[in-house]
């Protein structure tokens, strides 16, 4: 699953204001970064989604539900432990044959291997190789994700309007609960027009060949603007370009760091709200699945519309004042978590909704939040390895680590679970602002 990097620097050069530049004002931009992030949501979703309701079925049938999901769910962390190598050989790419040929490749290569994933025999037909083969499709997955940074992000904070930033750094962000109400939505149809031996048997593999009509409408939409004049003018005037990086973790390798953890409590809210409660609920729920999917579709409703409030309320405020107060309203909803998991359907209907809005308005701020920290010659690679490791960190083994603790020590583990990372995200938050106030005393 991707996500949009930002900083907070104004260009010298100013917004997008002459006439020359006009088909790269910030909407145009805006626009490029929605589909393409939204498209690889999907992606993810998808398989994150598989992981629960077939998975477990399909590809480890020779043991437990319980185990079969948690097997799952390693399988789900493969793609973002590869992203930063992708992330590494995409720049490759680029420094070789430009921006266009990695960006291709790269969504190319993401349709593929979730269209693979839909195409695979189950353990049934090949054994431990049909396991092999979900492992390899799911690397892809990550290595594409990581390879398809393309700056877009970055260039459309950077050519926002100064009182605008927060707005404009949240639309790269809207791809994810977009993302995601789609791919449930399709899952949902599926499997609520199915019995079950036929859903099992071929009717979920329909999301996976969806996934490629989707990376293709992506491909041409950010295609459009890569391919630009303008496009590399601009990020050429922006210094949005690989750097080496051993001379970036030399010069700046500790934003890295920061960067990541700075985002962790969102990151680790991310998965804890939308692939680890539907687990719950198929393997130790008593509600019905369909209703608890719909639930979560209106869930990721109210994540969009909290994410464009987020762009308004972190234009007033500041982005780090608020992703701080959102870490502490999102440890408020970490203590009350086990009892809303665990409280019927009211409960749960609470837990996924507050998680929601909490997730998108703590999501919609949390890329980039503190990546006008490094050098401009640094930003570009800067951006997309913080990212990388945010998702490593804080999101990777969420599901996983939540559901294996939970079932066996209770629900009170998310709450600990959670509670780290909002610790890890006040202290990176803390530790940023005396770096910075180092620097301006340097200065």
């Amino acid at each position: 699953m991707a996500s949009a990097s930002s900083t907070f620097q104004t260009p010298q050069s100013g917004p997008l204001t002459t006439r020359s530049d006009e088909d790269l004002a910030p909407g145009d931009i805006a626009v490029g970064v929605i589909i393409g992030r939204a498209s690889e949501y999907f992606d993810f979703f998808v398989f994150g989604i598989a992981a629960v309701l077939v998975f477990p079925q399909v590809f480890f049938p020779f043991t437990d539900p319980l185990t079969g999901t948690l097997y799952a769910f390693m399988v789900f962390a493969l793609a973002f432990v590869v992203r930063p190598i992708g992330t590494l050989v995409g720049m490759e790419i680029q420094r070789r044959f430009g921006r266009s040929a990695k960006l291709t490749t790269a969504l190319f290569l993401l349709g593929c291997s979730t269209v693979a994933m839909g195409l695979l025999p189950g353990f049934a037909e090949a054994g431990s190789t049909a396991i092999v083969l979900l492992a390899l499709c799911r690397v892809g997955q990550g290595l594409a994700l990581g390879g398809s940074w393309d700056g877009l992000p970055s260039l459309l904070a950077l050519n926002a309007p100064p009182d605008r930033r927060g707005w404009y750094a949240m639309l790269g962000q809207l791809g994810a609960p977009l993302g995601f109400f789609v791919a449930s939505g399709v899952f949902l149809y599926v499997y609520g027009s199915l019995d079950s031996k036929d859903f099992l048997s071929w009717g979920w593999r329909f999301p996976f060949f969806t996934a490629f009509a989707i990376n293709v409408v992506a491909l041409f939409a950010r295609l459009r603007l890569v391919v630009t004049h303008e496009y590399e003018k601009r990020m050429e005037e922006q210094e949005l370009d690989p750097a080496p990086l051993r001379e970036l973790l030399s010069a700046q390798g500790q934003h890295i760091v920061i960067g990541a953890f700075a985002a962790l409590a969102s990151y680790a809210l991310f998965h804890l709200v939308t692939v680890f409660p539907l687990s719950w609920v198929v393997l130790f729920g008593t509600e019905n699945v369909e209703d608890f999917m719909k639930m979560e579709l209106l869930g990721a409703a109210f994540a969009a519309v909290a994410m464009l409030v987020s762009g308004l309320i972190a234009d007033r405020i500041g982005r780090r004042n608020f992703l701080g107060s959102l870490a502490v309203a999102i440890g408020v909803f970490a203590l009350f978590a086990p009892w809303m998991l665990d409280g019927g359907k009211p409960g749960q209907a609470a837990f996924i909704l507050i998680g929601f809005v909490l997730l998108g308005l703590s999501y919609g701020q949390s890329a980039g939040s503190v990546t006008s920290n490094f050098l401009p010659r640094f930003r570009y690679t800067g951006a997309a390895l913080t990212a990388d490791m945010a998702w490593l960190f804080g999101a990777a083994f969420a599901p996983v680590i939540a559901l294996y603790l939970s079932a066996r020590f209770g629900l009170a583990s998310v709450s600990v679970y959670l509670l780290s990372g909002v610790v890890c995200t006040l202290v990176a938050l803390r530790v940023n602002k005396r770096l910075r106030t180092a620097a301006v005393v340097q200065d």
